[in-house]
């Protein structure tokens, strides 16, 4: 059964899923790659989510203070081999979690044109399409979605 487990900037699986993460964006987003990865640092995440199974970590996801209310899903990954198993879905389901814990209203993401499976992952968890946002506003190949948390 594999576990989800809230982790910090101390644990090493979090960036090497996240380079696993880049490398397939690079293919999906092609020449726009660039753009998309300058918004995409880890640095300044802290709240981070590690799936884990069979002793291997294979999938990760994190969440960010976007303004006083919202917290914006970031960096959501699940190693191929290990996708179709309802990971993503858990993964979400815990960043909902944790935002609402943390205070937070709503949360909200971006995903791109390229990438149908997150778009009908965040469609059947609840989210609506908004408004592009922040730096995500007139980019053309970029959804932006909301969700509303349950307190």
């Amino acid at each position: 059964m594999p576990s989800i487990i809230r982790v910090d900037r101390c644990n090493c699986d979090f960036p090497e899923l996240v380079s696993a993460l880049d490398a397939d964006l690079a293919i999906r987003d092609g020449d726009e790659h660039e753009f998309y990865h300058q918004f995409n640092g880890i640095e300044d995440i802290k709240y981070r989510v590690v799936v884990y199974a069979i002793d291997r970590a294979v999938g990760c996801a994190a969440i960010k203070a976007y303004d006083d209310e919202t917290y914006e899903i970031k960096r959501m990954y699940v190693h191929k081999d290990f996708r179709g198993r309802g990971m993503a879905k858990q993964m979400l389901m815990e960043l909902e979690r944790w935002a609402a814990e943390l205070g937070a209203k709503r949360t909200i993401l971006e995903t791109g044109k390229m990438q149908p499976e997150a778009i009908g992952l965040y469609q059947s968890q609840g989210y609506v399409q908004v408004e592009n946002y922040g730096q995500y506003k007139g980019v053309e190949n970029s959804l932006c979605f909301q969700k509303q948390l349950e307190r």
